[in-house]
């Protein structure tokens, strides 16, 4: 009995010193993979354009981004831009006629600021459709309260 007990000790022993350690230490991995996923998280969250416009409230469905969108906004001013760029004013024509089609009409996102006159961004929605631009999406604020 005391003879079994000496035999696994001794063999113990032998093991530990010629064995490598197999244990990984996963902490630092996790570590990283948690900040490029807050990271992620945080870019993917922040708007495409960056044209200050306060949206008007509405209880429509998102728009779901697309990769071939092109997002025009009119801020408070009147102000027209493609993407960021200002667009100068009777120009709207020509800068729609130099956008990249690609074969078919990429999504239009229209962002007008709520305190603009109907009229200003019907205006610019039929300036769209006569360079045929036909699948235009308005976005808004979501809102918890019906109209």
């Amino acid at each position: 009995m005391g003879m079994g007990v000496a035999s696994s000790s001794a063999r113990r022993g032998k093991r530990s010193r010629r064995a490598a350690m197999a244990e990984i230490n996963v902490t630092p991995l996790v570590d990283v993979m948690l900040v490029l996923l807050i990271i992620f998280m945080v870019t993917v969250t922040l708007p495409a354009v960056g044209v200050p416009v306060e949206l008007p409230e509405s209880r429509a469905a998102p728009v779901e981004e697309q990769p071939d969108q092109v997002t025009i906004s009119i801020d408070r001013a009147g102000v027209i831009y493609i993407e960021n760029e200002a667009v100068e004013a009777g120009r709207l024509p020509e800068a729609l006629e130099a956008l990249d089609r690609g074969g078919q009409p990429p999504l239009i996102v229209l962002r007008g600021d709520r305190s603009l006159d109907y009229g200003r961004v019907m205006r610019v929605m039929g300036e769209l459709g006569r360079a045929g631009f036909t699948s235009i999406s308005l976005v808004t604020d979501g809102s918890v309260t019906p109209p």
